[in-house]
């Protein structure tokens, strides 16, 4: 693997007589607020387009199998009766591959922090399963199933925690929610897109000899696969390798993210770091509130169709009706981030929307199983208290990790809890209660979402009283916690 070597420039480092302590200290007048929105411009085109196109790839070939699932079963060509799968097989299939994105986060940063360059290190990730979903389109039994689907889950792992890790070393602090949030919210698109595709493609069922699911693995893992040329050549790495960057900017590019974190830097954690990043009580609410969120978002990715069917539509149907509850996510994460960022109300943001969504799922599970109208606008509503949280929930992590050295590590621990959300999520839609409109599904993710709403709000107190009292962070340094 390419060694990466030490930059000119990083957090931490003494340049023109500053620190990232002193920097803290300057005068915000003396910041060139104008310049700096001129470079985020530049950067904004560069990178959030093409980060958020992987992303929807990523989460399109991390949900196709939901699709699969499903898709022209009422002939018997569904992912389930082709491998012989059964319903406990395919939540075992996917908590498998949520085992593997728990497991292999916090590994695939560690590498692409000290050494692989994120253009490279994100390409390889994604050339790997793009291949690994074509693989798909041969599977004939529930064991090569089972195989796949647990190599693609290493690899797509490190996708996300990776592109955060990227967004934190080109923007400030009060700048990251709503740019990850625009790239967490193609994956609302990608549910959307996916359902399109599903509907498209169940209508060549047969065609070439193959099932309509067959179909859906090869289009989808061609077009990841040809994505990964523009990753190479379009994603910038840091601000010291950046062509389109004169000397000058590289070093305003660098210089702006050391107050409060930020930027490229090598330096090793020490033990009490790691730990408090690991293990602190705030940073484990963190976790835990972020595993419960993640119960919600699992049961669109994986159960969106089957949550549908559940409504009375078939198949095909299901495919088309899953888009409108992505959509709504879509433009609420939008809302929701920017609105935190601007207001520096992550805690409250994250608080209200949590609640909104707890309400949806609960009353489409109190609501009769025949209320299929009703339930659907519970769906839709429960959909924006699932996706539109994650942004400021990652970002809030970003602002407060222990040590800014640690910030990698708060980043990939903090999406490694998304594996263990989705397992949760794959054993509470049972078949045997399709009949009566999965109320164990709908009360589980209610009680995920209020837990998340109080979790939040715990935290945001939680923060206040760490700002008035002074606290340090694991280094010793002065911090502004962020709300």
């Amino acid at each position: 693997m390419e060694k990466i070597e030490p930059q000119e420039h990083f957090e931490g480092n003494i340049e023109g007589g500053k620190t990232a302590t002193s920097l803290e200290n300057t005068n915000e007048e003396e910041f060139d607020h104008q310049r700096s929105k001129r470079l985020n411009r530049r950067l904004d085109y560069r990178i959030l387009p093409l980060c958020g196109w992987l992303y929807l790839l990523n989460f399109l070939d991390r949900g196709n199998i939901g699709n699969a699932k499903v898709l022209n079963q009422e002939t018997g060509d569904d992912l389930l009766h082709r491998t012989g799968m059964t319903a406990n097989g395919y939540a075992l299939t996917v908590t498998l591959f949520s085992v593997a994105y728990a497991v292999f986060e916090v590994p695939s940063n560690w590498i692409m922090k000290h050494y692989v360059r994120p253009s490279v290190w994100l390409a390889t990730l994604l050339g790997c399963w793009g291949v690994l979903t074509m693989g798909f389109a041969g599977v004939q039994n529930y064991a090569t199933v089972l195989a796949l689907r647990l190599l693609i889950g290493v690899f797509e792992a490190g996708f996300f925690p990776g592109i955060v890790y990227v967004i934190t070393i080109w923007y400030r602090h009060d700048e990251r929610a709503v740019r990850i949030a625009f790239v967490i919210a193609f994956c609302n698109l990608a549910g959307a897109f996916g359902g399109a595709i599903g509907y498209g493609i169940g209508q060549i069922n047969g065609a070439g000899g193959l099932q309509g699911f067959r179909w859906l693995f090869i289009v989808e893992g061609i077009i990841t696969v040809l994505s990964v040329l523009p990753t190479l050549l379009i994603l910038p790495d840091y601000p010291a390798r950046a062509k389109f960057l004169s000397p000058d900017e590289k070093s305003f590019a660098e210089d702006r993210l050391k107050e409060r974190g930020g930027g490229y830097n090598r330096d090793h954690a020490t033990r009490k770091e790691i730990l408090e990043t690991f293990f602190g009580p705030r940073m484990l609410a963190h976790y835990c509130a972020y595993i419960a969120n993640v119960v919600t978002q699992g049961s669109f990715t994986f159960f969106a169709p089957t949550i549908v069917t559940g409504l009375g539509y078939s198949s095909i149907q299901a495919q088309l009706l899953t888009v409108p509850p992505w959509v709504v996510g879509f433009v609420v994460a939008l809302i929701l981030s920017y609105s935190a960022d601007y207001f520096n109300a992550r805690g409250l943001h994250i608080t209200i929307i949590s609640i909104v969504g707890g309400l949806g799922w609960l009353t489409a599970g109190l609501l009769p199983s025949t209320s299929y109208v009703q339930r659907y606008g519970c769906l839709c509503m429960a959909a924006a208290g699932a996706f539109p949280a994650a942004p400021s929930m990652t970002n809030w992590v970003t602002c407060n990790t222990p040590s800014l050295l640690t910030i990698p590590f708060a980043i990939a621990l903090h999406n490694s809890c998304a594996g263990l959300g989705q397992i949760i999520a794959q054993w509470i839609w049972k078949t045997d209660e399709a009949t009566l409109g999965y109320p164990t599904g709908n009360f589980v993710c209610a009680a995920c979402n209020f837990f998340v709403a109080i979790v939040a709000l715990s935290l945001r107190l939680w923060y206040a009283r760490m700002n008035k009292k002074g606290e340090r962070d694991a280094r010793g340094e002065k911090r502004i916690w962020a709300y």
